[in-house]
């Protein structure tokens, strides 16, 4: 069997590494990384060519800034790896759970994992569990239809782990799950933002008051939404519970849990190691800057990364207060490099304007389109709105952000709902 390199905390010892200063994190992380490393290499093929120059063991983790990143095209299988995720350590033989990316911006990719990595999964989600106080009283439903996307198996695990009564859904329609959760008195639902704010719809159109249910907390993650003010009030408001975010990758494991005071995102950096890169400059990020999230993970010796490139913007902020000295990314993941538009010289993201319209009740559904005309990006919108007024819509957009765009009314229930993560930016520059 390989060997092992997570390491099961209880809550005490987690609440104890979260206060590390910055000195005893670092070297905790020394620790973990030079233990996965010697694992890792050289049976690994995929880093023991890529880091082939570097001095292994580290004496610091400013070495690891010698280490070249890792890009998702560079895991993508191919028939040298025999479709699977090219950076697995050992043979195929001792991986025992396949799944797969959800192929959102791209190709779906394959990732196995061993019996060891599993655990580590189950380990990198108690945090985020701990933020939501997930206890083994709770009953709680997985709105998911449970393909092979890792994110609802982990999470399903992770619940089952903690003694919780689990309910999957399977392929039930949104108006079944809803009378699951009535009936089963569910007191925590998993799904995405985007889901969650369609239940509330479909609950509505069918006269269940979502509201009077026993729902208490909704854990939510997939895409941006748990973190963004306007999003995450929408969803409490409908349920009269409360959102808890948190943020992963198939690729990298279950990163960032939430942060109690709703301000964002707590990179877990007790199985994680965060760096930022300026999305201005390419160099080492300040505080508060936008940057992209840089991961290491350092308990997945099966399909270990080592400054992976997640894509993620993100607004890194450091000893914010006395509860923990984890890095805080404010406002959670902010949206993806590749989804930034400069429309008439202004920098936007499709969650800055998410954030705006879900200030609006009266807008059920959005959809954004960009596009070229004449070298330059453009952008319609497209918006479900009971009060048919987009003009308020537009007046709000140029107010906050200092652009004028195009805004069109389309009928109710014309625009697609999602389960999984919600496609409503579609690119066609």
């Amino acid at each position: 069997m390989p060997p092992t390199v997570y390491q099961r905390t209880a809550p005490w010892q987690r609440r104890e590494i979260e206060r590390y200063d910055a000195a005893a994190l670092s070297r905790y992380q020394l620790g973990r990384l030079n233990h996965l490393l010697d694992i890792v290499l050289p049976q690994n093929e995929f880093y023991a060519s890529k880091l082939g120059s570097v001095s292994i063991p580290l004496e610091s983790l400013e070495q690891l800034s010698e280490f070249p990143f890792t890009f998702k095209e560079e895991l993508l299988g191919n028939e040298r790896s025999g479709g699977f995720a090219a950076n697995l350590t050992f043979p195929i033989d001792e991986y025992c759970r396949f799944h797969r990316t959800s192929g959102t911006r791209g190709r779906p990719m394959i990732v196995l994992d061993t019996t060891a990595d599993w655990q580590w999964w189950m380990e990198t989600w108690q945090p985020v569990l701990d933020a939501a106080e997930l206890e083994s009283t709770d009953r709680v439903v997985m709105a998911f239809s449970f393909g092979p996307f890792i994110g609802f198996w982990s999470a399903f695990d992770a619940a089952v782990e903690r003694n919780a009564m689990v309910a999957p859904t399977g392929a039930m329609t949104t108006v079944a799950r809803l009378e699951l959760i009535r009936s089963i008195g569910a007191t925590i639902i998993f799904c995405t933002p985007s889901y969650a704010l369609h239940m509330a719809e479909v609950a509505r159109e069918n006269q269940i008051d979502v509201a009077s249910l026993s729902v208490k907390k909704i854990i939510v993650a997939g895409e941006p939404g748990g973190s963004i003010p306007a999003i995450r009030d929408q969803i409490e408001s409908s349920w009269d519970a409360k959102v808890i975010d948190h943020s992963g990758a198939s690729e990298v494991g279950p990163w960032g849990y939430a942060d109690p005071l709703g301000r964002g995102i707590y990179v877990n950096e007790a199985q994680f190691i965060a760096e930022f890169l300026s999305i201005e400059t390419g160099e080492p990020a300040e505080e508060d800057e936008l940057s992209e999230l840089v991961l290491t993970n350092l308990g997945r010796a099966g399909s270990p990364v080592f400054r992976y490139r997640t894509g993620d913007l993100v607004q890194p902020t450091w000893n914010d207060d006395q509860r923990s000295n984890f890095v805080l990314l404010s406002g959670g993941v902010l949206g993806r490099t590749d989804e930034m538009m400069i429309i008439r010289g202004v920098n936007i993201f499709p969650t800055a304007i998410e954030e705006i319209l879900r200030g609006f009740p009266e807008i059920v559904e959005y959809r954004l389109t960009a596009f070229k005309a004449a070298a330059m990006d453009q952008l319609r919108i497209e918006i479900e709105d009971r009060l048919e007024a987009p003009d308020r819509v537009t007046t709000e957009l140029q107010v906050r952000l200092g652009l004028r765009v195009e805004i069109q009314c389309v009928p109710l229930g014309s625009l697609p709902r999602f389960e999984a993560k919600g496609k409503r930016f579609i690119d066609q520059r």
